[in-house]
C-alpha cells in the first residue's frame, strides 16, 4: 500500500473535540490514495478550510504540524461524513478507469459469492450479466456498462455507496479501502 502525500479537509475542528475538554485544533482528512481516514493536527495560526488539499508526506508541511493517527470511524461528525460523500463523488468519477477495470476483473471471494456481489443493489443476476458481458468484451465506461446491461442500478452510484459504507461501518470484506 502507498503511503499519503495528500488528504482533503473533511472538517476543522479549532477547538477541538467538543466533549473532550482538550482545547487541541483538529483535522478530520481522507488520503486521496487509498481512502485513508486521518486526525491531523494543524500548526498554529495556520487558515484550515474544508474541501482544501492538505500535504502530509515526508519532509516539511505547510499545514499540518503532525498526523495524530487514523481517524475512528465513530469520530466522523455529521459535517466530515457530508465531506466524505462529496469526495467520494467526485473521486469515483476521477477514477472511472480504475473502477471500470474492478468490475472487468473482479473474482469471486469464494464458491458462493462473488465481490461484484457485495455492491449495494447489485445481485447474483446483475453479477451474472455483468460477467457474461465482460467475456464478450470489457467494459470501458459507466455508461457504456449501463447500455449494454439493462435494468442495472447505476455502477457509479454503487461504487460509491459502497466506498462510504467501507468508510464508515464494519465490513468484512474491503473493495476500495484499505
Amino acid at each position: 500500500m502507498t503511503k499519503e502525500d495528500y488528504a482533503t479537509v473533511l472538517e476543522y475542528l479549532p477547538n477541538g473535540y467538543p466533549l473532550e475538554g482538550k482545547m487541541m485544533p483538529v483535522v478530520q482528512a481522507i488520503g486521496k490514495v487509498n481512502f485513508t481516514l486521518l486526525e491531523l493536527a494543524p500548526r498554529k495560526g495556520v487558515g484550515i478550510e474544508i474541501g482544501e488539499d492538505l500535504y502530509i508526506g515526508e519532509g516539511k508541511r505547510d499545514k499540518v504540524y503532525y498526523i495524530l493517527g487514523r481517524l475512528k470511524r465513530e469520530r466522523l461528525t455529521e459535517t466530515a461524513k457530508n465531506q466524505l460523500h462529496e469526495f467520494i463523488a467526485k473521486r469515483v468519477k476521477e477514477d472511472e478507469e480504475k473502477i471500470v477495470k474492478f468490475f472487468n476483473e473482479a473474482p469471486a471471494i469464494n464458491k458462493r459469492l462473488h465481490q461484484i456481489e457485495l455492491l449495494p443493489g447489485m445481485g447474483k443476476k446483475h453479477m451474472g450479466e455483468i460477467l457474461k458481458q465482460r467475456e464478450e468484451k470489457p467494459f470501458e465506461s459507466f455508461k457504456e456498462m449501463k447500455e449494454r446491461i439493462p435494468n442495472l442500478p447505476d455502477p457509479e452510484k454503487a461504487v460509491e455507496k459502497r466506498i462510504f459504507q467501507e468508510l464508515t461501518e464494519m465490513e468484512k470484506y474491503n473493495l476500495f479501502t484499505a
